[in-house]
């Protein structure tokens, strides 16, 4: 099996070297590309999609098909690392950990005790070498909610200036996995677990197809945001403008929830016991 997957790359692999002399010289100015396509978008983008930002409308209008199989594809290797990584049988500890909140004290209590009266004040941890610095736990609390506000600000206005869904979703993920390093991975699972995280990366694939599909039934064709003004009770321009938003919004979803999948499930080994 080894040998026949060697060759198959060997192969395919030859073939690429092969047809590489045939394709232009790079940043020929009389390529095929040069000469009927980028001309094309330049000067009929905003008429054909109304979208101020010439690079989100050749992303999400005129290769959207293509956007929404990138979106499909993170989604896929998403889920392909979940079930090759995951490991599902989990060690059950005989003791736990808890460490006070203020002090950084350690009490290691036997499975199925109880914490002494008085002690509030102390927090479950998942091992005694969890770092506990109380500089980086109120940094990162300051600076999450910024960061986070940022990618929205970049995925709402992806439409109109630099940016979109794979950069915004690239920032909130960034967000989160600041505040699990941080503090622990126990406590980023409260803001989003690992179920949370695959519904949402699903649900970010689905918003894209779905307002594919939305535009068909409406009479149009396969993502043409045009047929959405009935239904957003606008205009042709704000439908396009809306119906980007709202892809970019799917792919800016599915690529932070498969984002920080891959960092639960790589930082702990697959047993999403213990972080970085």
């Amino acid at each position: 099996m080894k040998y026949l997957a060697l060759i198959t790359i060997l192969l395919v692999g030859g073939l690429l070297f092969y047809g590489t002399p045939d394709f232009p010289a790079w940043g020929d100015p009389q390529s095929p590309a040069s000469l009927h396509v980028s001309p094309y978008y330049i000067e009929r983008g905003y008429a054909d999609t109304h979208a101020p930002n010439l690079v989100t409308a050749v992303l999400a209008d005129y290769r959207g098909y293509d956007t929404m199989f990138e979106t499909a594809v993170i989604f896929s290797a998403g889920i392909a690392c979940f079930f090759l990584l995951r490991v599902y049988r989990r060690k059950t500890a005989q003791t736990r950990l808890y460490r006070h909140t203020l002090t950084g004290v350690t009490l290691r209590i036997a499975k199925g005790g109880k914490l002494p009266e008085g002690s509030a004040e102390f927090e479950r941890i998942d091992s005694l070498w969890v770092p506990e610095d109380m500089i980086i736990k109120v940094c990162s609390r300051l600076i999450v909610p910024f960061v986070q506000l940022f990618a929205l600000y970049v995925v709402a206005h992806g439409h109109y200036s630099p940016g979109g869904g794979f950069q915004g979703g690239v920032i909130f993920g960034a967000a989160i996995i600041l505040y699990a390093i941080a503090h622990d991975m126990r406590r980023g699972f409260r803001r989003l677990n690992e179920k949370a995280a695959l519904l949402a990366s699903a649900a970010g694939v689905l918003i894209y197809v779905g307002t594919g599909l939305a535009c068909l039934l409406l009479g149009g064709n396969f993502l043409d945001y045009s047929m959405l003004a009935g239904l957003l009770h606008t205009d042709v321009v704000m439908a396009r403008s809306h119906g980007i938003l709202i892809v970019e919004i799917g792919v800016g979803l599915a690529v932070m929830a498969v984002m920080v999948s891959l960092y639960y499930i790589l930082s702990s080994a697959g047993r999403l016991d213990e972080g970085l």
